[in-house]
């Protein structure tokens, strides 16, 4: 849906040029997406997001319009580009909702950051120390993606004569409503992914696992975790369906009784254009109301 008054922009945060979408008056809402997308995957939710708050959705660091860098994909320098993003746009605090990798971008700026993060939407997802820890056949089958992106050069090479192939993999791969993708959408997420630089950094954040998840463990050994309330959503198609996704979330939460969930019926990993009507119900659950 549209909403009069939607306006891009970029903001300049230590160094790295930063492209956004925003639209809305009212509390602030970070939508933060995952790979292989840009911002465009929150188009579905957005407009009616934006008829109660403001709504924030970047291209993270190395994706879509945003600045393709060399260095700081790790998920504690990502979260910090959104921090600085929120306070450079003059925010104190805010709601985020991180779908796959910005999901881990979340989870580690509510982590570094409580104070500026009021509260966590976590799509598709579990803890990447929890992902790895449980590592099994199903695991590997399911996350396959992750230990080839991890790999220096070789998937470049071998993704870069035809990034509409591989992306089209797992558009369909990884789908229950496989219409909720059409053929603009898939066109501008190739797009996005054949500009110099953009699968190179794509694939940066997945190498940047063994820095994320030795953060994670040295938190979860000394007993820091998640204090702001936590909505975990996950596809009925896909793996966090496998797993005890809620129970995880509850683990690696200082206040369990904060963590909610729920499967969403007849979805795959991309929640926010296969089911928006569902995520949107849940979204107006969870988030502050506006005054």
């Amino acid at each position: 849906m549209d909403v009069d008054g939607t306006s891009t922009g970029v903001a300049q945060v230590d160094g790295v040029r930063l492209h956004y979408t925003r639209a809305g008056s009212g509390p602030l809402v970070v939508l933060l997406h995952g790979w292989p997308q840009t911002a465009r995957c929150w188009q579905p939710v957005l407009g009616e997001l934006a008829r109660r708050y403001t709504v924030v959705a970047p291209d993270l660091r190395g994706y879509g319009r945003s600045d393709k860098p060399v260095t700081g994909y790790d998920k504690r320098r990502m979260a910090a580009d959104m921090a600085g993003l929120v306070e450079s746009l003059g925010f104190a605090h805010a709601s985020v909702v991180g779908h796959d990798r910005g999901a881990r971008v979340a989870h580690r700026w509510a982590l570094d950051r409580p104070e500026q993060v009021e509260r966590i939407v976590l799509l598709d997802i579990v803890p990447t120390r929890e992902m790895l820890r449980r590592l099994d056949s199903t695991i590997a089958a399911g996350y396959w993606h992750w230990f080839f992106h991890l790999q220096p050069d070789l998937p470049e090479r071998l993704v870069g004569p035809d990034v509409r192939g591989y992306l089209e993999y797992f558009f369909e791969r990884w789908t229950y409503n496989r219409h909720a993708l059409p053929d603009e959408a898939v066109d501008a997420y190739v797009a996005a992914f054949s500009r110099p630089g953009a699968l190179r950094a794509g694939f940066d954040d997945y190498r940047a696992t063994e820095a994320d998840t030795a953060l994670d463990d040295a938190d979860f050994a000394e007993g820091r975790l998640l204090t702001v309330p936590v909505l975990a959503l996950w596809g009925a198609v896909g793996l966090p369906a496998k797993l005890p996704t809620l129970d995880i979330w509850r683990d690696h939460s200082a206040r369990p009784e904060q963590v909610t969930g729920a499967e969403i019926p007849e979805c795959g990993h991309f929640i926010a254009e296969e089911a928006p009507q569902a995520l949107l119900a849940h979204l107006r659950d969870f988030l502050p109301k506006p005054d």
